[in-house]
C-alpha cells in the first residue's frame, strides 16, 4: 500500500483528534477522565507519526499544512503553560528561599567576614587614627569630614528625587560587581567584600571620633542595614557561583552552574532589592531633619524586618525535618 493511501486511511483519526482538541479546549489535561486522556494521547503521537511520515514523503502541501496544525494544537493542548500558583508562589518565597538562604554556608561565610572584618576595621581606626588613613587615604577622610561638617536640615523634594535616582543607579552597581568578582573561582569576591569591610569599617571608626561624628550618624543609620546587608548577599551569591565552577560535585559545570543558580538568582535578588529600598531610604530619610530617634527607629525596623525573613523565616521547621 502507498503511502499516500495508508495516511488517507488515517483521516478518521486527525477527525477524532480534532474534535478532541475542541472538546478539551479551555480544561487542563489532569481534568480529563483517564481513558480520554489516555486517547488523546494516543491520537496526539500517531498525528506527530502522520506528519514525519507525509514530510518525508512529500505529500501534498495541503495535508502536511493540516497535520502540521493539528500536531501543534494538540500540543499546546497537551503542554499548555501551568496557571499561576499563588499558594506555590508564597511558599516559594517565604519559606523555601530564607531555608535555604539560611542553610548555603556560602552566605553565612560572607556574614562572618564582613562584619567581623568591618567591625575589626573600626575599631582600629577609633583607637588608632593612621590605620583610617591607611586604607582609606587622607585626602578621602579629609572629603567625608567635610561632606558632614553642617548639620543637614533636610532638602526640597525635587533633589531628593533626583538623589534617589542616582542612588538606585549606583548602589545595585556595586552589589552587582560584588557578585561578578565572586565568579573569579569565588577567591574574587572574598577580595572585594574583604576591601569593603576595610574601608567602610575605617570610615565608620575614624567618623564615631570626628567633629562631625552627629551628623554623619544622622545621615547613615536609617539606611545602613539594608544597604550592607545587600552588599553581603551580592559577594556571596558571586561567590557561590564562582565555587561552583571550582567544586562540581561530580556534575558538568554546566550542570553545576544551573544547579546552583537556584540558590544564587533568589540571594542575588534580595540584594539588589534591598540596595533599592535602601536607596529610598538615603534619598527621603537620611537626609530629612526629622530627630535621629525616628531615623535609628527606622534601622531598627529594618534589621527586625532582616532578622524576621532570614533567621526566622528560615530556620528549617518541625515537619521539614521530619520529612527529609
Amino acid at each position: 500500500m502507498k503511502v499516500s493511501e495508508v495516511l488517507e486511511s488515517r483521516r478518521a483519526y486527525w477527525r477524532a483528534l480534532e474534535e478532541l482538541c475542541t472538546k478539551l479546549r479551555g480544561r487542563a489535561l489532569r481534568r480529563m477522565e483517564a481513558a480520554t486522556a489516555s486517547r488523546f494521547s494516543s491520537l496526539y503521537r500517531a498525528a506527530c507519526a502522520d506528519l514525519a511520515l507525509a514530510d518525508a514523503y512529500q505529500l501534498p502541501p495541503s495535508t502536511v499544512h493540516y497535520l502540521h496544525q493539528l500536531v501543534a494544537r494538540a500540543h499546546n493542548q497537551l503542554y499548555r503553560s501551568r496557571a499561576f500558583a499563588f499558594r506555590a508562589w508564597l511558599y516559594e518565597l517565604f519559606v523555601a528561599v530564607p531555608q535555604r538562604l539560611l542553610a548555603d554556608n556560602c552566605l553565612r561565610l560572607a556574614f562572618v567576614v564582613f562584619w567581623g572584618i568591618f567591625a575589626g576595621a573600626g575599631l582600629l581606626a577609633y583607637y588608632t587614627p593612621d590605620f583610617a588613613e591607611q586604607v582609606v587615604g587622607r585626602d578621602e577622610l579629609m572629603g567625608i569630614e567635610n561632606m558632614f561638617a553642617d548639620a543637614k536640615d533636610g532638602r526640597p523634594i525635587d533633589q531628593s528625587a533626583r538623589m534617589a535616582g542616582e542612588y538606585v543607579y549606583r548602589n545595585p552597581t556595586i552589589g552587582l560587581m560584588c557578585f561578578c568578582w565572586g565568579l573569579v573561582f569565588g577567591i574574587g569576591g572574598l577580595y572585594i567584600m574583604i576591601s569593603n569591610a576595610l574601608i567602610l569599617g575605617a570610615i565608620f571608626g575614624y567618623m564615631a571620633k570626628a567633629p562631625s561624628a552627629t551628623n554623619f550618624f544622622h545621615f547613615v543609620t536609617a539606611h545602613g542595614p539594608f544597604e550592607l546587608t545587600a552588599v553581603v548577599l551580592c559577594a556571596a551569591a558571586g561567590m557561590r557561583l564562582g565555587f561552583a565552577i571550582v567544586n562540581t560535585g561530580g556534575y558538568t559545570r554546566g550542570d553545576s552552574l544551573r544547579r546552583t543558580a537556584k540558590v544564587v538568582v533568589p540571594m542575588l535578588f534580595a540584594g539588589v532589592l534591598l540596595f533599592l529600598v535602601a536607596a529610598g531610604i538615603e534619598a527621603f530619610v537620611s537626609p530629612s531633619a526629622i530627630p535621629y530617634e525616628l531615623k535609628a527607629g527606622v534601622a531598627i525596623l529594618c534589621t527586625l524586618m532582616l532578622l524576621f525573613y532570614f533567621v526566622f523565616l528560615g530556620y528549617p521547621r518541625r515537619s521539614a525535618r521530619a520529612t527529609g
